[in-house]
Order: structure tokens, then sequence, then C-alpha cells
């Protein structure tokens, strides 16, 4: 579905991703996993189109993005740090986003199943961080695409939010969706993950299953394997 090819981009003389190669397909659950600054985000805004790499390209569905906005209607994007206007209110929000997207969309069925329905009415400002994320994820659910990028998605939320949209995450996967996203939680990693891509300085370290990371790298767990994987890096 989502082929990266020789992708290299740099700021001034920080080479932030470097000469990357990915293919990222279908019915997967795929986790983008480095330390800060390893280029993960770059590596999503690359997908995005909202980042332009110096060379290589992005393809989806075998059609280069370069210079194309249309691709992005099949795409529903959580960024890791959402601002909007904070004088707006929920449902104004999404009523926003909905007019934005102009696509069929399930927020009634999100906002109940998130609890939202007593937070409509509030406006961002008075909204504690984990409400902000759950209307987030509203936001990210709620058109029928065929493509998640999630960046951080579980910042804030409690135990509850969190098995929700871990359930979310399975009917989602469970259409065939390809779901992508970044987190530095590895039991979550290792709970839902069907693959894991490493990135360390811009470049891909690793790609594939956790039990394959695990294996490779002589651990029982994700933490140290990767723990470990970094430490042979810079051997």
């Amino acid at each position: 579905m989502i082929r990266i090819e020789n992708l290299s981009k740099a700021y001034h003389k920080n080479q932030v991703l470097k000469d990357v190669n990915i293919k990222l397909d279908s019915n997967k659950i795929i986790a983008i996993l480095g330390p800060n600054g390893s280029g993960k985000t770059t590596l999503i805004k690359s997908i995005l189109g909202l980042v332009i790499a110096q060379e290589g390209d992005v393809k989806f569905n075998d059609q280069s993005i370069v210079g194309e906005w249309e691709y992005r209607k099949q795409i529903s994007y959580l960024p890791q740090i959402a601002r909007f206007p904070e004088n707006l209110k929920v449902l104004e929000l999404i009523a926003l986003v909905k007019d934005i997207r102009q696509q069929e969309a399930r927020d009634n069925e999100l906002i109940q199943y998130f609890g939202l329905e007593n937070e409509l009415k509030k406006p961002l400002r008075n909204l504690s961080g984990g409400t902000r994320q759950k209307v987030n994820m509203v936001l990210a659910f709620m058109f029928d695409s065929p493509v998640i990028i999630l960046d951080e998605p579980t910042v804030g939320l409690d135990p509850v939010a969190i098995s929700r949209f871990k359930e979310l995450l399975e009917r989602e996967k469970a259409k065939g969706k390809l779901i992508i996203f970044t987190t530095h939680i590895m039991s979550l990693v290792q709970e839902i993950s069907d693959e894991i891509i490493f990135l360390l300085e811009g470049d891909i370290y690793f790609q594939g299953s956790v039990q394959d990371l695990i294996n490779q790298n002589g651990s029982t767990k994700l933490e140290s394997a990767i723990t470990n994987l970094i430490e042979n890096s810079h051997a």
C-alpha cells in the first residue's frame, strides 16, 4: 500500500533520514520505534506530504505522492501534539473537521465509545489532557480511512481509555486497514504490533515482528532487545 524508496531528508547539516526503504502493507498494525530524534515524525510527515525529501520517493498504491494531495483523503492522522483554537467547543471542532473532510463520519458512535457525551459543549481550553486525547481519537477514527497514522496516541489516556483504544485498533485492522503508530510504551508494542520498524539516527536498523527482534538480540523482553540493538549499533 505504501512504499518508501531511497528516502533522504536533511535539515541544514542534520541528516534526519538516510536512504530509507520500507514497504507498509495493509491489514497490519506497524509500530515505528526509535529514540527521540531518530526520524520517526519526519518519516510520518513524509508519508503525509508535509515534509518534502531531498532524495527518494513515497508511493501510495504504486503512485508517487509528489505534487499530489488527493491520496490524503484515504489517510486519517493523529499528530503527537494536536493544536486547535482553544475557544472552540468540542462539538464545534468535530463539525469543523467533518466539514473539511466532506466524508461520511461516525462521530456519534465514537463519542459514546470514549464517554465524551458530557464534554461536547465545553471549550477545548477547559479539557484535561486525557479528555483532549479522547477527542483526538474521535477525529482520527471517525472516517473510514484505509490508512490510520497515530503519533504517540496514548499520551494522557487512563487505563480504561487505553483498553478501548486497543480494542478499536483490532477492529480497524480486521477491516483490512494499515495502522501505523509511534510510542515509547513497549508493552503496548508487544501486545498489538504485527511488525516493528526501528529507526536510529535516520537509518532503519530493524524491520520485522516483535518475536524476531527478541530472538535476534538474545533477549526475553522487548525493552532489553531494543537496548541491545542500540548498544550493538554503536559497537
